[in-house]
């Protein structure tokens, strides 16, 4: 059996799709009732001692980073007997910087796990491609599409090939002590992604960079001020590259990863048409 936390978001989602279309026993921790191919299990990530009650026959344990009383939780799933955790990192982690919010959570986690004497396999992706849906309402008012940081090229990646890297992590040898960078297979500016996005959809979508103090003023309103200077120094002072095209996802699994153009079409339909 495996435990897959966050398993309504879209890394443990993928992650209980691909265990479970090879077969594997799959149980999801969740915090209300979903429609998951899965055991459900009402838990929460922040409280250890959900997470221990789901733990009954659990070999591996999907994990997500940044939660409270994190040591705790792994002394629990340690004391189950679990063969293998798979973390969801972050490339977030690569900067080795505790000062920025965003890192240092991603970082504290890494450590906890390498700490917590169970065996371990860390999965660092770089930004998913369904971060396209924060442009949901721009998309239904409009053909124009503004967003933060236009300069910055990023090889973003399906949650399905994290599902499946993960999937594989449990179900075969060999991955043990392994940190995996996960990128997609091109390195795509936002520009290009509303394009892709416009020809998957039929609409002649344009992009406009939004300059960093509009790109600010807009992140305030939505966030906490830490993550806002964390997303600034990773992306307008250069401090994070998420540029690079990795194999490691046809590594692992034998397959290349998804190109955009193929999410947005398995996904076109949550897009809305300009009202």
């Amino acid at each position: 059996m495996i435990l897959v936390t966050g398993a309504t978001g879209n890394a443990g989602s993928s992650v209980v799709s691909a265990l479970a279309e090879q077969g594997a026993p799959v149980r999801a921790l969740v915090r209300r009732e979903a429609d998951l191919p899965a055991e459900l299990a009402t838990g929460d990530l922040n409280d250890p001692a959900s997470v221990a009650a789901a733990l009954d026959g659990v070999r591996g344990v999907f994990l997500l980073s940044g939660y409270d009383n994190m040591a705790a939780t792994l002394a629990e799933i340690s004391k189950a007997g679990v063969e293998r955790v798979v973390l969801l990192s972050a490339s977030a982690a690569e900067t080795g910087n505790p000062g920025n919010a965003v890192s240092r959570y991603h970082i504290e986690s890494e450590a906890l796990v390498r700490e917590s004497g169970v065996p371990w396999t860390i999965l660092r992706p770089r930004t998913f491609f369904t971060n396209a849906f924060r442009w949901l309402d721009q998309l239904k008012a409009g053909d124009v599409v503004k967003d933060a940081f236009p300069g910055v090229r990023v090889a973003a990646i399906d949650p399905l090939d994290i599902g499946a890297v993960a999937a594989t992590a449990f179900l075969e040898d060999g991955h043990e002590g392994q940190v995996y960078p996960l990128t997609g297979p091109e390195s795509l500016l936002p520009a290009d992604r509303i394009r892709v996005l416009g020809e998957v959809l039929g609409r002649d979508l344009t992009f406009v960079g939004l300059s960093d103090e509009e790109a600010r003023a807009e992140m305030s309103a939505a966030m906490p001020q830490m993550y806002v200077d964390a997303f600034f120094d990773f992306f307008a002072a250069g401090n994070l590259d998420e540029s690079q095209v990795l194999p490691t996802v046809e590594q692992v699994t034998g397959r290349p990863p998804r190109r955009f153009a193929e999410w947005a079409a398995a996904n076109a339909a949550a897009f809305p048409q300009p009202a």
